[in-house]
């Protein structure tokens, strides 16, 4: 039987949280994507992290940047937010959680950034972009190959739609617009 992701995170980080070193009970970890599955993440082990859950529901679908931070901003020692809230010291959110852009402008990690990248391709292409959703969804799949990535349905169904949170594209039925600007 295959062993499951948040045993097998809790195994290789010796029982304890990725971010506050705490000990981790099984009940209380939850599998951290850093790269999130919503920014085309993937769920392979060397993008997820077991952390505690406080940890987990604090960083959300935060970008890798957004993430590090957070880190940064503790000085040397990151406190668990379960403690903190024990604590029952108040946390300045605006200074906790950074105001980042949504749309990373930068690759955070040597793997290409597949958003991106497609986004690139698509203002590239001017007048000649795909209006179709199925053509549209060829030509991402293209672009990756293209990059020398991989890209799973979901992670491509999660690219389209972060296409479609951001403004980028616009879908009326199978037809798609673009605001690329």
């Amino acid at each position: 039987m295959a062993t499951k992701p948040i045993d097998r995170l809790m195994f290789t980080q010796g029982g304890v949280c990725f971010f506050c070193n705490s000990p981790l009970s099984k009940a209380n970890a939850s599998v951290e994507h850093l790269v999130p599955v919503s920014r085309a993440g993937s769920n392979s082990d060397e993008n997820c992290v077991a952390c505690c859950k406080a940890v987990n529901a604090l960083f959300g679908s935060m970008s890798l940047k957004e993430k590090i931070g957070v880190i940064l901003k503790q000085k040397g020692h990151f406190v668990c937010p379960s403690k903190a809230s024990a604590n029952s010291q108040p946390v300045d959110t605006s200074e906790v959680l950074p105001k980042m852009p949504v749309t990373p402008k930068v690759p955070t990690s040597q793997k290409v950034d597949h958003y991106t990248a497609v986004l690139a391709d698509l203002k590239k292409r001017g007048a000649s972009r795909p209006r179709k959703m199925e053509t549209l969804r060829n030509t991402i799949r293209s672009v990756v190959k293209q990059a020398k990535g991989s890209l799973s349905e979901a992670q491509l169904d999660t690219l389209v739609k972060h296409l479609q949170a951001n403004g980028k594209i616009q879908l009326d039925g199978i037809k798609v617009s673009y605001s690329l600007t």
